[in-house]
C-alpha cells in the first residue's frame, strides 16, 4: 500500500525540523572538543584540525551529493543521508534547503527565512544540549551520539511522508562528480553575497571550534555549560536576526546585517583587549544578530529567481562556501595559536572579519548604483 504523503504546509515544517536536526548534530561536537582535549592532551592546533576534518567531511558530502536530488528526487537522498548520518554524522543541508524552497507556500514563501534561521537555531540546540550532557552525565560522548543516532534513524523514517518535489531527470551519475554549480543567471548575485557569507561563517567556525577554549583561557570560564552559552549567545542571536529581517528587501537586509556584524565583531576585539566577560557575551549577541540578518539577505539575493532544477545545486554552493569559511580559517588560527597565543589570534581573526563585512557593504552599494531600478522583492521571498 502506498504511504500517504503530507500536504505542502506540514511537509514544509517537517523538512524544517529535519534541517534543524542535522544542524544540531553538526553543533554537538563543540562542547566535546574540550573533553577530548583534556583526555588526550592536545592543544588548540589539534583541536581546530579535528574540527576542520569534521567540517570538511560535511563539505565533501555537499560536493558529491549536493545536486543529486535534482536528478533522483529529494526523498531518496534525504532518507539515505539521514541513515548515513546516523552512522557517520554527515549533513544534508543542500537537499533539505532545496526541499524547503520546493514545499513553501507560493503566497507565503518562508524557505529563505528558514534556511537562514535554521543554522543558528540548530547549532544552538546541539551545542547547549551537548554542553548539558557534558556537565551532568558521567559518559557524555556515548550518550550524545547514541541519542543522535536514534533520532536520525527515526527522522529517516519520516522522509516517506514527504511529497517528492523533484521529478527524476537524467544525469544522476554525472551529478556525483564534485562540482560547485552556480547557475549563470545567479552568478552576479552569488559573487555579491560571497564576502558576507565568508565573514559570518568564519566567525561561527571560531566560536564552534575555539569558543569554549577561549572562554576558559582568556575569561577563566571553566564550566562546560557556560562555555556553550557563549556559542548560544552568537548562534541563537543569528536565528533571531534572520526572523527580525524577514520583511526587509534582501539587499537592505544584507547591508544592515553586515554593518551590525561589523559592530559586534569590533566589540569582540574590545572584550578581548579588556578581558570583560559581559562585553564578550554582548558582542556575541550583536555579532549573531548581524550574522542572521546578513545571511538571510545573502540567501534571498543568491536564490531569487532560481529555476527549481537548480535549487539544490545553488544551495549546496552556498553551504560549500559556508563550510570552507567555517573550517579553513579556524584551522589556520589553531595552527598559529602556539606561536602567538590564542588571544592575539582571536583579535587578528576578528579584525579580518570586520574588513570582510565592510567590503560586502561596499559591494552591495556599488551593485545598487549599477542598476537603474531597485529590485522590490522582500528578503523572505523568491521571485516567481
Amino acid at each position: 500500500m502506498p504511504v500517504p504523503t503530507l500536504s505542502r504546509t506540514p511537509a514544509f515544517w517537517t523538512a524544517a525540523g529535519l534541517l534543524l536536526l542535522v544542524l544540531a548534530a553538526s553543533g554537538v561536537p563543540t562542547p566535546l572538543y574540550r573533553v577530548y582535549q583534556e583526555q588526550f592532551g592536545f592543544g588548540p592546533g589539534m583541536l581546530t584540525t579535528v574540527f576542520g576534518i569534521y567540517a570538511m567531511a560535511l563539505l565533501a558530502a555537499l560536493l558529491v551529493v549536493g545536486g543529486l536530488s535534482d536528478h533522483v528526487g529529494r526523498r531518496p537522498v534525504l532518507a539515505g543521508g539521514l541513515l548515513l548520518q546516523a552512522v557517520a554524522m554527515v549533513a544534508l543541508t543542500g537537499t533539505l534547503g532545496a526541499a524547503l524552497l520546493d514545499t513553501q507556500r507560493p503566497d507565503k514563501p518562508l524557505g529563505p527565512l528558514v534556511n537562514s534561521a535554521a543554522p543558528g537555531f540548530g547549532l544552538s540546540l546541539g551545542v547547549v544540549g551537548a554542553g548539558m550532557v557534558v556537565e551532568f552525565v558521567a559518559t557524555p560522548t556515548r550518550w550524545v551520539f547514541a541519542v543522535l543516532a536514534v533520532a536520525l534513524v527515526l527522522a529517516a523514517a519520516t522522509v516517506r511522508l514527504l511529497p517528492e518535489t523533484s521529478p527524476r531527470a537524467p544525469g544522476a551519475l554525472t551529478s556525483l562528480r564534485p562540482t560547485v554549480r552556480v547557475p549563470r543567471s545567479q552568478r552576479p548575485a552569488f559573487l555579491a553575497v560571497l564576502p558576507v557569507i565568508v565573514a559570518a561563517w568564519a566567525l561561527g567556525g571560531l566560536y564552534l571550534s575555539l569558543g569554549p577554549s577561549l572562554a576558559a583561557s582568556v575569561f577563566g570560564i571553566e564550566d562546560h555549560l557556560v562555555g556553550s552559552l557563549l556559542v548560544l549567545a552568537m548562534q541563537g542571536s543569528a536565528a533571531v536576526g534572520a526572523v527580525l529581517g524577514r520583511n526587509l528587501p534582501h539587499e537592505r537586509a544584507m547591508v544592515a546585517g553586515a554593518s551590525v556584524f561589523a559592530v559586534g565583531v569590533t566589540g569582540t576585539i574590545a572584550a578581548l583587549l579588556t578581558v570583560q566577560t559581559v562585553v564578550m557575551f554582548g558582542s556575541a549577541v550583536v555579532s549573531g544578530l548581524g550574522f542572521g540578518l546578513a545571511f538571510l539577505g545573502a540567501v534571498a539575493t543568491a536564490s531569487a529567481g532560481v529555476a527549481p532544477a537548480d535549487r539544490a545545486g545553488l544551495m549546496s554552493s552556498v553551504f560549500v562556501v559556508g563550510y570552507l569559511s567555517f573550517s579553513l580559517p579556524a584551522i589556520v588560527a589553531g595552527a598559529v595559536t602556539g606561536a602567538v597565543g590564542l588571544e592575539t589570534v582571536a583579535e587578528i581573526y576578528a579584525a579580518v572579519l570586520v574588513v570582510l563585512a565592510l567590503t560586502a557593504v561596499a559591494g552591495v552599494r556599488l551593485r545598487r548604483r549599477a542598476r537603474p531600478v531597485a529590485e522590490p522583492e522582500d528578503a523572505g521571498a523568491l521571485a516567481a
